[in-house]
């Protein structure tokens, strides 16, 4: 199992410390260095960034928002990116959700699954240099009775095949995610349930390819913060408001998948009492409502050795890249994070 580090989005707080973060992760071999957007920071932006200033680490978009950029563009990006790192980027895609697509990119979230698959089926047809022609239920190229050519990619990227990830959450998603993709971004992953809520349809998904697991990455990524197994309250309370935020507002009361995949994983009333609360304006009842189990079961809490074992969960689950988002209040405590996760993933005998 290989490690990855997670930025998360430029301009949350801590990005004076990002850039030694990211340099301190290629010196101890993280494999990959991942950077967020959301409707702030733009992620090719901050990943050109880390690219310009490291020297072995990969850099990938987690996420790419597919809302915000036409497929060809980010084509586009995907090959200047890959040919400027030497072959170091990995594309990461999603949805976004319902609020931020028709909100902020003013692009109805209608037919995500059928989107996703005719947006990957154009952003590898152009990497392919071929011209580019598509008829499809979303988009058309070149659009008809009009002067548009079909076109070729004039940039060489240093790869005939870019990875490419996509964010998913639900069965259907996860299922054409092991179908289309070279790799799935999780987020909140349990180990304990991991199995049922992403690999099985991931591999649904890879049988209908007429594929295997083989290969292809699943790569979560999970909140990291040290301290004794006396802490582990404190450590749990830290992330309260984090999770509280994706269970309870991050989406409508009828559409968040992040609630959604908290009451998959057993947390039926839990995650209602959590959307309620928080969608009332009761922002510190619903981080208290979020029950310390959750937490620790979707984070790395503790000591090195809980989290070499809690390691070994994951990669017998099936996780094949581990990205870690340590968290801290100083650069010190967050590189003493990523130095724990090395330390851990020896100790697991998983380096």
């Amino acid at each position: 199992m290989r490690l990855g580090i997670n930025l998360g989005y430029w301009g949350a707080g801590m990005d004076a410390d990002n850039l030694a973060v990211a340099q301190e992760a290629d010196r101890l071999g993280y494999s990959v260095c991942w950077a967020a957007e959301a409707y702030g920071s733009d992620a090719p932006t901050v990943l050109s960034w880390v690219a310009a200033q490291t020297e072995r680490i990969d850099v990938g978009s987690a996420i790419l928002q597919i809302p915000a950029r036409t497929p060809a563009m980010t084509a586009m990006t995907a090959a200047t990116l890959d040919s400027l790192t030497g072959g170091r980027f990995r594309l990461g895609l999603g949805v976004s959700g319902p609020q931020v697509s028709e909100g902020w990119y003013g692009v109805r979230f209608d037919k995500p699954l059928a989107r996703t698959r005719e947006y990957v089926d154009i952003v590898r047809k152009a990497m392919t240099r071929e011209r580019l022609s598509y008829e499809g239920e979303h988009w058309t190229l070149p659009l008809p009775g009009g002067p548009g050519k079909a076109l070729r990619l004039t940039v060489h990227p240093q790869r005939e095949h870019i990875p490419l990830y996509i964010a998913a959450i639900g069965p259907k998603n996860l299922e054409q995610t092991g179908e289309i993709a070279d790799g799935a971004l999780l987020i909140f992953p349990s180990a304990a349930h991991l199995a049922e809520t992403a690999i099985r349809p991931l591999r649904a998904g890879r049988e209908k390819a007429g594929l295997t697991m083989d290969g292809f990455d699943v790569c979560p990524t999970l909140p990291l913060s040290l301290g004794s197994l006396e802490d582990l309250p404190k450590l749990a309370d830290t992330f309260r408001p984090y999770t509280a935020l994706y269970v309870g507002g991050m989406g409508s009361r009828k559409q968040n998948f992040y609630n959604q995949l908290a009451r998959r994983m057993g947390y039926e009333r839990e995650a209602a009492d959590i959307q309620e609360k928080y969608l009332a304006g009761e922002k510190e009842a619903a981080a208290a409502a979020v029950p310390q189990e959750l937490i620790d079961s979707t984070c790395l809490l503790g000591p090195v050795e809980r989290i070499a074992d809690r390691m070994k969960e994951y990669a017998a689950a099936g996780v094949t890249t581990l990205s870690l988002a340590p968290s801290g209040f100083t650069l010190e405590e967050r590189l003493a994070g990523l130095r724990a996760g090395v330390e851990a993933l020896t100790l697991a005998g998983l380096a």
